[in-house]
């Protein structure tokens, strides 16, 4: 369906272009093209507009360099150092995304002290682990309002983008892109007072080099399954039951080689059941309707995004499943989720969703208490969803 929906837009594009008398699309300039597109289609997400013209949307977004966008330094640790930075904004909207999901999340972040930062890297087995994981703390981002885990080595573009928003308003936003392009997270400025304090941020992390040429890689090519029969399912079951902290389950997968929704399949009996792609409506649902408090976690390679609380306001339109809260919005495109589980990892039950190409869409888990077991109206919420 969106392969086929890509296409007409292309179509659409090129003879909107052949009607004006234009060049063919592949010969226009990218910004001339991108114009006409809008000006076809103003409701057009940036992310499906780039897919339409063939470019990525990093490449998209440096057509408008110089006019309300600006380049900024992305190598080495300036993307973390521009994050802490951005503790200075006060309140903003983090949204991060994947090809199905959305999350956008509004407050303000907390800041972690130097000895909470120590704190958080103390369980590391050795000095090249915590100095890894140290990279990957911008100073605050863990819990609270702003909840999120980086993966700064695969943050490559950095952009200031100042432009009309779609309400009339001024936006001001820091969009950060990986090596081809695709948007890892997108910071928007949500506090007005901190208008100076964004501006000196654009101008000391002011990239040099302000072409609009980007050097974008193709993406990664997507691992090859391990096939069922060279894995040690029974040592894999083994491993998985002992199990001390839901944490360790990445390390399992990696460990025995697996792809992730391979685990699940191979778990142990009683671990895991599959339940039905659009469970997940029921799921929401149910959450606003019970009042129960979940966990939503969606990212891509670079980063996860992490909402706790109560949702209220769920609704669907144009194949999206979406919360629509004060500070907090989901936008689920479960027209193109495949599978669903419900999953028993060291005591704690989470419910996972895959789209249509085996990747990992959202995750939900109840809230708890530290040390304490997840509430019953979690665990029944996922245990009563509809089984595939």
């Amino acid at each position: 369906m969106k392969s086929i929906q890509h296409t007409l837009l292309a179509a659409s594009l090129a003879a909107l272009m052949a009607c004006a008398g234009a060049q063919a699309p592949a010969a226009a300039p990218l910004a001339e093209r991108w114009s006409a597109l809008r000006a076809q289609q103003p409701k057009l997400q940036v992310r499906d507009a780039a897919r339409a013209l063939g470019v990525s949307e990093a490449e998209l977004l440096a057509t408008n360099l110089g006019k309300g966008v600006t380049r900024l330094q992305a190598s080495g640790h300036a993307p973390r150092e521009i994050m802490r930075r951005a503790l200075d904004l006060g309140q903003v909207l983090a949204l991060t995304r994947n090809e199905n999901g959305v999350i956008e999340t509004t407050g303000t972040a907390s800041r972690l002290k130097p000895e909470d930062q120590q704190l958080a890297t103390s369980d590391a087995a050795d000095a090249a682990e915590r100095e890894a994981r140290m990279l990957n703390i911008a100073g605050g981002y863990l819990g609270g309002a702003i909840d999120l885990r980086f993966q700064f080595p695969r943050w490559h573009y950095a952009f200031a983008v100042v432009q009309p928003g779609r309400d009339g308003t001024v936006s001001r936003s820091l969009q950060f892109f990986d090596a081809s392009g695709n948007a890892v997270h997108k910071l928007y400025l949500k506090n007005e007072a901190a208008i100076p304090v964004f501006d000196q941020l654009v101008a000391d992390f002011r990239n040099p080099d302000q072409a609009a040429a980007l050097a974008v890689t193709a993406p990664e090519a997507k691992p090859v399954a391990k096939p069922d029969a060279a894995i040690d399912v029974k040592e894999f079951r083994m491993a998985w039951e002992e199990m001390t902290d839901v944490h360790q389950f990445n390390h399992l997968v990696t460990e025995f080689k697996l792809t992730r929704e391979q685990a699940l399949r191979l778990g142990p009996a009683g671990m895991v059941t599959r339940v039905a792609p659009q469970a997940v409506r029921q799921l929401l649902q149910g959450a606003a309707r019970d009042e129960v408090k979940i966990m939503a976690f969606l990212g891509n390679p670079g980063m996860t995004q992490i909402y706790s609380g109560k949702v209220a306001k769920v609704e669907e339109a144009g194949g999206w499943f979406n919360v629509l809260d004060p500070q907090f919005n989901l936008h689920l495109r479960v027209t193109a989720f495949r599978s669903g589980y419900v999953v028993r990892r060291a005591g704690i039950v989470s419910v996972e969703f895959y789209d249509d190409q085996g990747e990992l869409v959202v995750t939900f888990f109840g809230v708890r208490e530290r040390g304490k077991p997840q509430p019953k109206g979690w665990t029944d919420l996922a245990d009563g969803l509809p089984k595939a």
